[in-house]
């Protein structure tokens, strides 16, 4: 794919990426990269910028997919209801909730290029999703029924900080999907498994060319 020398992130995505699927979510179509590391360089070169975020909105990672296959497999869980995707990249788990039947989808991520990949994968499948640039994860969100993340345990201080957080919104009433292919601070309490998927994955991305996915139900664990 050749790189162009305009700044526009919809052009930039369009250049950068095909249109092709998930390997266990054939139903959405995405804008995926090939490789991570010249789409990375290419991404800080091109849009002006230093010490961009890894380009994680061109990829499916694994946690996303199992994320988004519970959610198709099980309508229910998230039919009529308020549904956000938290850490969303390029979105799979909100535009799988809107296809299962939810009222609306806020796909929640920090970098402005996931936004714009995710309105664009959005259209693709023919669904409106909402964006969020980053939310206060000091306080329990209003007006959201489902929250699904996928693949956020991969540092441990994040993970500490998210899960406190997801685990107030718990116990706030919200219903808290979350989905794993074994990264290293994913918490050993507290975790009701409802699925698991067996993930082809790339080299590029990962060690092993599959991951064991879990999905979760967040609780909040005993004292």
């Amino acid at each position: 794919m050749t790189a162009l020398p305009a700044t526009d992130p919809v052009e930039f995505i369009r250049s950068q990426t095909i249109i092709a699927v998930a390997p266990i979510v054939p139903e959405l179509m995405l804008h995926l990269a090939t490789e991570v590391t010249p789409l990375w360089q290419l991404t800080e070169t091109r849009m002006q910028e230093k010490n961009l975020p890894p380009p994680f909105w061109a990829f499916a990672w694994p946690g996303g997919q199992g994320v988004a296959r519970y959610v198709l497999d099980h309508p229910e869980s998230v039919r009529g209801k308020q549904v956000m995707d938290f850490a969303a990249g390029g979105g799979i788990a909100a535009l799988a909730a809107m296809k299962a039947g939810a009222a609306h989808a806020l796909a929640v991520d920090i970098d402005p290029l996931a936004l714009t990949a995710i309105q664009l994968n959005a259209a693709l499948n023919h669904v409106a999703v909402e964006n969020a640039n980053g939310i206060d994860l000091t306080t329990v969100p209003e007006g959201i029924d489902v929250i699904v993340a996928g693949d956020i345990c991969y540092q441990q201080e994040m993970a500490d900080r998210l899960m406190r957080w997801l685990r107030m919104c718990v116990a706030a009433g919200i219903r808290v999907i979350m989905a794993d292919p074994g990264r290293a601070y994913v918490p050993q309490s507290g975790l009701t498994e409802l699925a698991n998927y067996m993930v082809p994955t790339s080299l590029d991305l990962e060690h092993e060319d599959k991951r064991h996915v879990r999905v979760w139900d967040v609780g909040v664990p005993e004292a």
